[in-house]
């Protein structure tokens, strides 16, 4: 069966930046599951399963803006210290917000005195990533499945 519309993917991968460091990867480990075309992976990889098969394995480099997205400057903004609850805010620690678009996860990026930066950007965006990708499955999703809008496992699953 061919990768399409509504096939369960399962995929082995590994996730590396231009410099050959490996920043994500599922060898060794469970593989990654996902419905095809409900936009659940990265648009670049989404598209470059398409019509492959089990036992297919490419490797494919993606531009910044067919995977996490370029970086938007927008996506900057400073808040205070006090807003933090007493919590002492850490370079690197991400923090949930709720906005008019929903739940946004923000990554705080420097703490000067009471100014508090943080990055609305996905850590990865302006990346060019590589993916070594290997098919380990494929099979058309349920009409559970697509009706909850994720895949499962082998014994199904209740909600």
């Amino acid at each position: 069966m061919q990768i399409a519309q509504n096939t369960v993917v399962s995929l082995e991968y590994t996730l590396t930046n231009d410099a050959g460091e490996v920043l994500d990867t599922s060898r060794d480990a469970e593989p990654l599951v996902y419905i095809h075309g409900q936009s659940q992976i990265i648009s670049g990889l989404e598209n470059a399963l398409a019509g492959r098969a089990t036992g297919d394995a490419f490797k494919i480099r993606l531009e910044a803006r067919d995977a996490y997205g370029e970086r938007d400057d927008d996506l900057m903004q400073t808040a205070q210290r006090a807003q933090f609850g007493g919590e002492d805010p850490v370079v690197g620690l991400q923090v949930r917000t709720d906005g008019p678009e929903g739940t946004q996860i923000l990554t705080i990026v420097a703490v000067d005195g009471d100014d508090v930066t943080l990055d609305g950007n996905h850590p990865l965006a302006g990346v060019p990533l590589t993916f070594d990708v290997k098919v380990v499955g494929v099979r058309a999703a349920t009409k559970q499945e697509l009706s909850h809008g994720h895949a499962h496992g082998s014994g199904g699953h209740d909600h």
